[in-house]
């Protein structure tokens, strides 16, 4: 996969939630985690990140919104649920892309939605717990941008690799019977 994204916070109050999209975005190779306007304390959000992900990629911290800056040329991806926003299977992730999430128990700011250049949907009946919005949006980045065969038209995986290849990996596909 090309490209790259990073993932973010604003407002958020609980540092556990931070260190499991910490933990997560290592688990899904972010190239950077942010928060804006957020509280974290690496002791307190340390012990929901085992994999000790601070270590491992950079963690942006901005203290206001007014301080917040992504690299040229990133698309700032908001993840809301408002009327106006894509839902995520529809949603084409751009190569370069800056995820966002709100606060436990709140929204983005209008301030912070105004400014992304996207803005998308989970579609659930309700909100789900932020970590867990972050980690589906990361699993449908690498799943749609990844480069993985077609998912078979039967039940079951691919078990047979076809003589062509992408990018150095073999194509696979079911044995036809």
């Amino acid at each position: 996969m090309r490209g790259y994204f990073g993932i973010g916070v604003e407002g958020i109050s609980k540092p556990m939630n931070v260190g499991a999209i910490m933990r997560t975005a290592h688990a899904f190779d972010a190239s950077f985690v942010f928060t804006i306007d957020a509280v974290y304390a690496k002791r307190e959000g340390g012990r929901s990140d085992t994999s000790d992900a601070p270590e491992h990629l950079p963690l942006h911290e901005f203290d206001t919104l007014d301080d917040f800056r992504l690299p040229r040329g990133c698309d700032l991806v908001g993840i809301e649920l408002i009327e106006d926003s894509t839902d995520l299977p529809s949603f084409r992730h751009p190569r370069q892309a800056a995820y966002v999430l709100g606060p436990e128990r709140g929204s983005l700011s209008p301030a912070l939605v105004e400014r992304c250049d996207h803005v998308v949907k989970i579609p659930t009946r309700f909100c789900v717990n932020v970590g867990v919005a972050a980690a589906i949006v990361m699993y449908d980045r690498v799943l749609t941008l990844g480069r993985y065969p077609p998912r078979p038209m039967t039940p079951g995986g691919p078990l047979e690799a076809l003589p062509e290849h992408v990018h150095g990996n073999p194509v696979l596909r079911r044995p036809r019977n």
